[in-house]
């Protein structure tokens, strides 16, 4: 018989189902790329892998473009270290002679870089950002965080939006981004489709390519995986804002010992670390998994979501602690800027409405007439039942029809009411200003 042609696929990583873990890695003196692999307990490194009888793996060439300017960086190959605590302890070092941040978030810093070594082992991940003006340190900061991190793909808000998902989704790595403040609104707007679908696992993005023959052809991006940011404001959205773990930057003076340009060394000493990194993800892969343990109660589930897979990787139980209470001030703001708001101010007035024994439909004027005879002095616009109508249909999702000439609230959304009442913190304020006997 014929033996079948073998099949040729160019890789960056892959993790195959006998639990062979294969890695591109690079080589600075020859340039040129291999696939360093964990097999069976043991590490080798190749040109290519036989993966089967009919396919051969390939390391995408150090010819692309983005590896020989060094867009996206490599380990060399896989070094020994004597234990976890040593490796961190060794990339706070690292991240203390060259950067001045926070003790708390150089200790963050340290963790992250371990989780985007192993990122692919979970389904949610936060990221990383730093913040502040011109002159803060957060580009360095950037760049030195960035350089140990798992395929670290460095781009800036000078690049166009279009190669960063075509970069992340063909190198799956780490987003290193500086000046993330895009200027014009359809810039942002894709980078935010990048922060909002890049946390989870399985959501791409779809975009459309225009084919040689002037056909539509939609296209998935894989932009999932561990992202550090550098920026001089918020985002606008709430919900991007709670993925980030922010470090404000040029909140002191610079330390004296921190050198101004970077030393040739920098380089050398990220190599290394990088190299160990690699064998950390050789070694801790295929038996990390998620400690369900960990769940807060306290915080929100949005933020046990990301902070869960962080945190199952960090051994420090008052790291831990420290990191929930950073983000739990990001709950406690969100919940009362929802508290002092006009939905909350709605629900309100629906739930005393409820109080008074109302058993059906509610109608939305005299909601509206409610809620002006209470809060009208705090707008400067009059209030209207029109827009009273559009906070409950458009923001709180609510249903109201029309009976007898007149738009109401059913009684059937009594128990979604609750619920947001809840979550904007209306039942807790009514329980206050209840009265006590005696």
């Amino acid at each position: 018989m014929k033996n079948k042609a073998t099949k040729l696929k160019k890789v960056v990583s892959e993790c195959l189902a006998d639990r062979t873990i294969i890695e591109t890695v690079y080589d600075i003196q020859t340039k040129q790329t291999a696939l360093a692999y964990l097999k069976e307990g043991n590490i080798s490194i190749n040109s290519s892998y036989e993966s089967s009888e009919e396919e051969r793996l390939e390391p995408i060439p150090a010819s692309n473009n983005l590896i020989k300017h060094g867009v996206v960086v490599f380990a060399e190959n896989p070094e020994f270290y004597e234990s976890v605590e040593q490796l961190i302890n060794d990339i706070q070092s690292y991240i203390y002679r060259y950067v001045d941040v926070s003790d708390h978030f150089r200790k963050i810093a340290s963790y992250y870089i371990l989780l985007t070594w192993i990122y692919d082992a979970f389904n949610e991940l936060p990221y990383l950002r730093l913040r502040g003006d011109f002159g803060s340190g957060k580009t360095r900061a950037l760049f030195v965080i960035g350089s140990l991190c798992n395929k670290a793909f460095f781009a800036s808000g000078a690049s166009t939006v279009s190669p960063i998902f075509h970069t992340l989704d063909t190198f799956r790595g780490t987003l290193i981004f500086d000046e993330a403040d895009f200027r014009f609104s359809d810039e942002k707007s894709e980078l935010v489709k990048i922060f909002n679908n890049g946390n989870v696992k399985g959501f791409p993005v779809l975009r459309t390519a225009m084919t040689i023959k002037r056909e539509f052809n939609p296209q998935a991006f894989n932009v999932y995986g561990p992202k550090i940011v550098a920026m001089r404001k918020a985002f606008e959205d709430s919900a991007l804002e709670s993925r980030f773990l922010t470090e404000e930057m040029g909140q002191s003076s610079l330390r004296p010992d921190i050198p101004i340009n970077l030393p040739d060394v920098q380089k050398d000493e990220a190599i290394a670390l990088r190299n160990q990194l690699l064998m950390y993800r050789f070694k801790m892969l295929p038996a990390i998994k998620i400690d369900e343990s960990l769940i807060d109660p306290s915080l929100s589930p949005r933020l046990n979501q990301i902070l869960i897979p962080l945190l199952s990787i960090i051994d420090d139980e008052r790291l831990r602690n420290g990191i929930r209470e950073a983000v739990r001030s990001f709950d406690q703001k969100l919940y009362a800027e929802r508290s002092a708001s006009m939905e909350a101010g709605v629900l309100e007035i629906i739930q005393e409405l409820y109080k008074q024994g109302r058993e059906g439909s509610i109608a939305v004027s005299e909601i509206t007439a409610n809620f002006i005879g209470r809060f009208a002095t705090e707008y400067q616009r009059p209030i209207t039942t029109r827009i009273i109508g559009g906070v409950l249909r458009k923001r709180l999702r609510l249903l109201t029809y029309k009976s007898h000439g007149v738009y109401v609230l059913p009684i059937t959304e009594k128990s979604k009411i609750a619920e947001l009442s809840i979550r904007y913190g209306v039942v807790d304020r009514i329980d206050e200003e209840k009265p006590t006997s005696g």
